[in-house]
């Protein structure tokens, strides 16, 4: 078995998306998962499958959603040795003694022309930021909230992403981590 994450993206926000924990869970049983846990009702998840595809995955899951609850969000699945790497890679070390200010974003693929002077542009003179492979690093000490540049991520990429704070990051880990091996 190997330990998959999930990050799916845009769900229970503002009564849009709604998608309880519960179905969320009941659908990866039905494809094939087990040990099946959520984070939060954002749509975190840890559990362990049979070797496979992420992306397959991911897009299985997606169809499962759209088929059950009549709305297809974004799904990122990912092994647990590559958010082990986006953590021990955080170019930023002093988000960690305030989650709420780092921020990672995962991108569904490496981006094959990131536009970053774009978010440079819309950078406050606080905020730092990393493009590193497949994450995008946000520091905004003042808060997400008051960022130009983090709602702007994605389409500098140009490939879908979703991002979680550190904190997410750090409870997603130390839930995988009571998750048989590395995969």
């Amino acid at each position: 078995m190997t330990t998959y994450i999930a990050l799916v993206r845009g769900i229970n926000v503002g009564g849009h998306g709604r998608l309880p924990m519960v179905v969320l869970k009941e659908l990866l049983a039905g494809l094939g998962a087990r040990e099946v846990r959520t984070y939060i009702q954002s749509g975190n998840v840890v559990f362990n499958h049979d070797p496979g595809s992420p992306a397959e995955l991911a897009r299985r899951l997606e169809d499962a959603i759209a088929q059950s609850q009549g709305f297809r969000p974004r799904v990122l699945v990912m092994e647990r040795d590559r958010l082990d790497e986006a953590a021990a890679a955080n170019p930023y070390p002093q988000g960690a003694g305030d989650p709420k200010t780092l921020h990672l974003y995962f991108l569904a693929d490496r981006p094959p022309a990131p536009r970053l002077e774009n978010l440079k542009k819309l950078q406050n003179p606080t905020e730092e930021f990393t493009l590193l492979g497949h994450v995008f690093y946000l520091y905004a000490p003042y808060g997400i909230g008051r960022s130009r540049l983090a709602g702007r991520v994605e389409d500098a990429m140009g490939v879908a992403c979703t991002a979680r704070n550190w904190g997410t990051v750090q409870k997603l880990l130390e839930m995988a981590s009571g998750h048989g091996d590395r995969g």
